[in-house]
This record gives C-alpha cells, sequence and structure tokens, in this order.
C-alpha cells in the first residue's frame, strides 16, 4: 500500500488534505447505522392524484371561461354584421330577427310586438361590445 493511500474506513479529503468524516451528511464509519431508502410512493402517488385533481379543476375552469368568451363572440359578431338603420345607444336593449332571406336584423321592436323569427335580444354595453339578453317578467336581464 502507497504512503498516499489511506484505508477505505479513513475519511480523508485528499483535496484540502485534511480528516473530514465529522462534516459529512451522511454516516462514514462501519458502526453507524444502516441508510434505509424509505418508500415513499404512497405519498407520491397521492399528492400526485391531488395535484392532478387540481390542475384539472383549474383547466375545466379556463375551458368555460374559454367556451363562455367564444359564445360572446360569435353574438357580437352577430349582431355586427345584422342589417340595421339606426346607431345603437349603449345600455338599450335590442332586438335581432331574421328576414325571409334569412338574414339578420336589428329592431328596436320587442318580440311580443311582432311575429318575426326572433334570434335573440341584445344589449350594446359601454365597452361596443353586444351581450345577449334574456327576457323576464320585470324586463330584460343580461346572461
Amino acid at each position: 500500500m502507497s504512503q498516499d493511500k489511506k484505508p477505505d474506513q479513513i475519511v480523508f479529503n485528499r483535496d484540502t488534505q485534511r480528516y473530514d468524516a465529522a462534516l459529512k451528511p451522511y454516516a462514514t464509519n462501519v458502526g453507524a447505522p444502516a441508510i434505509k431508502v424509505t418508500d415513499n410512493s404512497s405519498w407520491k402517488n397521492r399528492n400526485i392524484l391531488k395535484a392532478n385533481k387540481q390542475i384539472q379543476s383549474k383547466y375545466l375552469e379556463l375551458k368555460a371561461a374559454y367556451d363562455k368568451m367564444m359564445e360572446e363572440l360569435e353574438y357580437n359578431n352577430l349582431v355586427y354584421n345584422a342589417r340595421y338603420n339606426f346607431e345603437p345607444i349603449i345600455g338599450e336593449s335590442y332586438h335581432l330577427y331574421r328576414d325571409k332571406k334569412e338574414q339578420p336584423f336589428l329592431s328596436i321592436i320587442a318580440p311580443s310586438d311582432c311575429n318575426f323569427d326572433f334570434i335573440g335580444s341584445f344589449k350594446l354595453n359601454s365597452e361596443h361590445v353586444w351581450k345577449k339578453v334574456n327576457a323576464t317578467d320585470n324586463g330584460l336581464r343580461t346572461t
């Protein structure tokens, strides 16, 4: 055995030229307790399920919000592409109908006062976006 080589049970750091067994984060002598790897598979599985449920819930919330925005976009495009001969006032409700050629047109006449092919009622908001409204007994309610 060469002079530079220390026995296996001796913890000697060649870089610092010091014995540093006390500085190691693990046991270094033969009499130390054995290092056992704990089984954490049940913890992992439990937390994987929790994380997946949380991510799926967030995904479903975002998907619902996206679907609602796409529906609003379709209604907005439908109303803006409809025929009307007046300038809509913000905050007022208007009614969308189909004519005999299946072309949409916007009117101030309520569905109860006419017998056109009714599509829906809409209100122009302050951001110039058409919002669909539902008729109720007390008036119109934004959805």
